[in-house]
């Protein structure tokens, strides 16, 4: 094919024309457009060497050809190429019925004038009113791309179900939204759940509490709320208001114990070795703290090292007081009640029994001026490091002792309590008691002797190791190595005994004493200084 460099040809050039396929093709250049009679023009005759030797090599018109395209060799029947032969299956889904020569699609409007019987039916744009505009049958409009084209899942009616709106219970039970055998189902479903929760949670909570298994029988009681006044809780309940804590302040060390309300003026009992370092130091400071909480200073009335005990004072407006027993009343297995404040814990009750009386126990407490012998009522209630000073209370709820001491198998007594408590018995500190409330001190009767503790293998006793010039016993002829093995009716085991035994009388009473003095058995009648 020819190319020429204007969009028309010259007229009078047939051989430019010739030919079935039309006019030949052209190309606009971007040069200026150059008059038609200066243009340059490539001849179809010949191969045009003469003029443009280059270009009509390139472009020109093979030789012995006029024409638009050379038809020379080529054969002129026309091919056809034919698609491969329609599958049966889809020519027998897809394919026109036999004998029908109607194409497969109609007009709307061509098949209501058929239906009408009228002809020449107003043909209507593109089939309807908005067919100028549809873009599918505007041939015009462009082509877009939609997504793939996916197979969805389809429910059997051929639509994709969606999200509906929730059932309400009324609507499942009332409303006939939910099948009948459903509901049925769903409702023998609970109650087998139910079923088999409640099984299994009664297999476990008998498995798991014997209180509840019904192979175990229990002990019947009786109702716990009946608490006479001999009760513990009925002792207790009357005595701790009348029990207080002593605190000692000295700078800032200090210590705790106990004591006990004897006297509506607000005199108050408790051990020496509890406020001997406030007696000893200036600007100490003693508190007592009742049992509701009132706190309020105290003074020392008086105190006795020798008994290990003291009295306070403090000012207070009609206190509880302690109703004071007899300690000689006190039989082995009586029941006790030990009060205080041990450890610090305040308005502390323990129970126990009388364990043992007349018991002669030596005191030295550590830091105190304290080194006495007390006949000691001994008991397995509970007794600390804070009880000291405090109370022992019999069944009947009245005072038989103030504790005092406490028997431990560690050392500076940091074990606590094993058991065995020793306490001041009640005779002994009212008497001691009403001496210091009057005078501020005591005087004790004295034999003025030193002894020791031995014994034969048959009898025990204390022996004189030496006596004191001028004292009731050189007075009565006691020498050095007599054993003295009684002091008016009580026998004497021991050294600490010895000493106890004559503590008990006051001074200028005449008390016999037997002594042995080179296998003699001899009585002397001493009077006490």
């Amino acid at each position: 094919m020819s190319e020429q460099p204007r969009t028309s040809a010259h007229q009078g050039d047939p051989g430019e024309h010739s030919g079935t396929d039309g006019p030949a093709a052209s190309v606009e250049h971007d040069e200026p457009t150059k008059h038609p009679e200066t243009a340059p023009r490539y001849s179809s005759a010949g191969n045009g060497s003469e003029e443009h030797p280059p270009e009509a090599a390139v472009f020109g018109r093979p030789e012995g050809v006029r024409g638009s395209f050379d038809h020379r060799g080529i054969d002129s029947t026309p091919r056809v190429n034919h698609a491969p032969p329609t599958p049966e299956s889809l020519a027998h889904a897809f394919g026109r019925p036999a004998g029908a020569s109607e194409p497969l699609q109609r007009a709307p409007w061509e098949t209501g004038a058929r239906q009408s019987g009228e002809d020449g039916a107003d043909e209507p744009v593109f089939w309807n009113e908005q067919g100028e505009r549809d873009p599918w049958r505007d041939p015009t409009s462009g082509a877009v791309l939609g997504g793939p084209a996916l197979e969805e899942n389809r429910s059997e009616s051929g639509t994709t179900p969606g999200d509906g709106p929730l059932l309400s219970a009324r609507e499942v039970l009332f409303g006939r939204r939910v099948r009948p055998r459903s509901l049925l189902t769903l409702g023998l479903v609970v109650l087998l759940l139910g079923a088999a929760g409640g099984f299994v949670g009664r297999i476990t909570a008998e498995e798991g509490n014997p209180l509840t298994n019904p192979d175990v029988t229990l002990a019947s009681v009786e109702p716990g709320n009946d608490r006479p006044a001999g009760s513990v809780s009925g002792v207790a309940s009357r005595v701790v208001p009348a029990v207080v804590s002593v605190e000692v302040r000295i700078g800032s060390e200090g210590g705790t114990g106990s004591g006990v309300v004897i006297d509506g003026n607000g005199y108050v009992v408790t051990n020496n070795h509890v406020v001997s370092m406030a007696a000893e130091t200036p600007n100490a400071k003693i508190f007592t703290v009742f049992s509701d909480g009132t706190r309020t200073s105290a003074r020392i009335v008086g105190r006795d090292p020798q008994t290990d005990l003291a009295v306070l004072k403090v000012e207070v407006s009609n206190p509880t007081v302690a109703r004071l027993g007899s300690s000689e009343d006190l039989r082995v297995g009586d029941r006790v009640l030990a009060i205080g404040s041990p450890l610090g814990l305040d308005n502390t009750v323990t129970s126990g029994i009388v364990s043992s009386i007349d018991r002669p126990m030596r005191l030295a407490g550590e830091g105190t001026d304290t080194n006495a012998v007390i006949d000691a009522i001994q008991t397995d209630a509970a007794v600390n490091p804070g009880n000291s000073g405090g109370a022992l209370v019999s069944g009947n709820g009245a005072v038989v002792g103030i504790n005092t001491a406490i028997r431990t198998l560690g050392t500076g007594g940091s074990s606590g309590s094993i058991g065995l408590g020793f306490a001041i018995p009640i005779d002994k500190v009212r008497r001691i008691a009403q001496q210091l409330i009057r005078t501020g001190e005591v005087r004790h009767a004295e034999l003025g002797v030193n002894t020791k503790s031995v014994t034969d293998g048959i009898a025990d006793g204390a022996q004189v190791q030496n006596v004191q010039q001028g004292s009731a016993a050189e007075k009565a002829g006691i020498v050095e190595g007599d054993v003295i093995t009684k002091v008016d009716d009580r026998e004497i085991t021991g050294a600490d005994e010895l000493q106890v035994a004559v503590d008990e009388h006051d001074v200028g009473a005449v008390v016999p004493v037997t002594v042995v003095r080179d296998g003699n058995e001899l009585v002397l009648d001493v009077t006490l200084q």
